[in-house]
């Protein structure tokens, strides 16, 4: 499972177009982001990451960036 899979569906409990609406981008581009196509810009992790917090979601910036050491945060 991606990593933006698993926190639009695990963590944040969104749907794409849900996720979309927050990141500021349309449900196909998180399409994208999930099978791994296309990255999200910064500002777009940022949104995510603000929403997650903004909903008392325990949040790990780890999710975001995969570990150099190959272990699974």
């Amino acid at each position: 499972m991606s990593q933006l899979l698993h926190i639009r569906r695990e963590v944040l409990k969104l749907t794409q177009a849900e996720l979309g609406a927050i990141a500021g981008v349309r449900q196909a581009t998180v399409s994208r982001w999930e099978k791994g196509d296309l990255e999200p810009s910064l500002a777009e992790m940022k949104a995510i990451r603000e929403e997650a917090l903004r909903r008392g979601i325990e949040w790990r910036d780890a999710w975001f960036f995969p570990d150099p050491k190959g272990e699974v945060a």
